[in-house]
């Protein structure tokens, strides 16, 4: 850590409780009950709407007196449209209190909710850029229960919304927007499919590099995100080849919270501002966007900060004894690309990107508050060197 940095002031905020171990999900009722909550709304997904993982934590609320609505309209990653329809729900079902299972649109999705709920105006009002207003309230009691192992949105202070009309996503967040109480249950990731166990894990591998790295980092941070790496290396290809192993699944759910809250306090880097423009303009998963952009922003970026890259490739379990610095740094670059070809992670082009697109898409990434955080200076040049290595057009860095 340079000089600099330590002379910075630091924060790390953390407001939310976080409980977790195999069946908690199923006996939170005196949790929430803590928090006054009288009637919750549920935000999730429809595809777990009726996959029945909801029911029994709905049974469980009703049975300790907390009424219930479910709001199960998510079908993608969430935009301004769906926060409005869903802060209208809140209002109309007269709520006070907010319940998220499911992957990081439905935590984001309520985290949203919770802003419009408590502002009376538009969550894109509060965008986190120059034109956007900061948070003033709190959002209603929140409840993070989730049924990935990837976003740590469970515990982080963002949500990520995507506005149809520029075709971009945006960050809304503060002190005042985490979740009261995250909820981490194993066995709700059990049915994950290998496709989502595989995008998920890498996210949460994405999140703790790029803030163990960032040009923000303290050691509180860099705590969170060693553990969450040493946990992804050691358990994400388990939890990959057989879905039923608990014991994978619980280090994996570990690893995202861990990894969230390495990014809930700072920003991250260029692989971020890259899958977050690029989700904004093609519909495509944020999980396997950033994973097919990792290596490439690592190739670049190790130079950076190759001490701590080094450290990364000894967490992932790489034998660095008797290598240089630079070396182990680069070994973690080719770990990581081994990783995500294990996975089967489909490339930028197999989930629609196009290499034409590689100016616009780097002009987007380029104007991200994200950049502000990555350990390689970064330029408009830098951003298409990186695409292109993506889509495989260059060989060298």
């Amino acid at each position: 850590m340079r000089i600099e940095q330590m002379l910075e002031q630091k924060a790390f905020v953390m407001p939310t409780k976080v409980i977790s171990g195999i069946g908690v999900s199923k006996n939170i009722g005196e949790e929430v009950k803590q928090l006054n909550i009288k009637k919750a709304m549920i935000v999730t997904d429809r595809a777990l709407y009726q996959s029945g993982i909801i029911k029994p934590i709905e049974t469980h609320l009703k049975q300790n007196g907390i009424d219930v609505y479910v709001f199960h309209e998510i079908a993608g990653e969430p935009d301004t449209e769906l926060v409005a329809m869903g802060s209208k729900t809140f209002a109309e079902q007269k709520c006070d209190g907010l319940i998220a299972v499911g992957g990081g649109s439905s935590m984001d999705t309520a985290k949203a909710i919770g802003v419009e709920a408590v502002h009376g105006e538009p969550v894109i009002h509060f965008e986190a850029s120059e034109k956007g207003k900061s948070l003033t309230k709190r959002i209603p009691p929140l409840v993070t229960i989730p049924t990935t192992a990837g976003t740590g949105s469970e515990v982080t202070q963002w949500a990520v919304i995507k506005d149809p009309v520029r075709e971009i996503k945006f960050n809304v967040g503060g002190p005042l927007l985490p979740a009261h109480l995250a909820v981490i249950d194993p066995e709700l990731h059990l049915s994950m499919p290998k496709r989502i166990t595989a995008a998920t894990g890498i996210d949460a591998l994405s999140h703790a590099i790029e803030c163990y790295t960032m040009n923000q980092s303290q050691p509180l941070t860099d705590a969170v995100a060693l553990l969450a790496i040493e946990y992804v290396g050691k358990y994400i290809r388990r939890a990959y080849a057989n879905g039923q192993d608990l014991e994978a699944r619980y280090h994996m759910a570990q690893a995202a919270m861990l990894a969230g809250l390495s990014y809930g306090s700072d920003s991250a880097g260029a692989a971020h501002a890259m899958a977050q423009t690029l989700g904004g303009m093609i519909p495509v998963m944020h999980g396997e966007c950033v994973s097919a952009i990792l290596p490439a922003v690592m190739e670049y970026n190790w130079m950076g900060a190759p001490e701590k890259y080094a450290r990364i490739a000894r967490a992932l379990g790489v034998p660095v004894e008797g290598m240089s610095t630079e070396d182990a740094a680069k070994a973690a670059v080719i770990e990581v690309e081994k990783l995500v070809r294990d996975l089967n992670i489909p490339t930028l082009r197999q989930q629609g990107a196009d290499p034409e697109q590689i100016d616009r898409y780097a002009k987007a990434a380029f104007e991200d508050p994200q950049t502000f955080g990555n350990p390689r200076d970064l330029d408009l040049d830098a951003y298409k060197w990186i695409y292109r290595r993506c889509f495989g057009l260059d060989e060298t860095a």
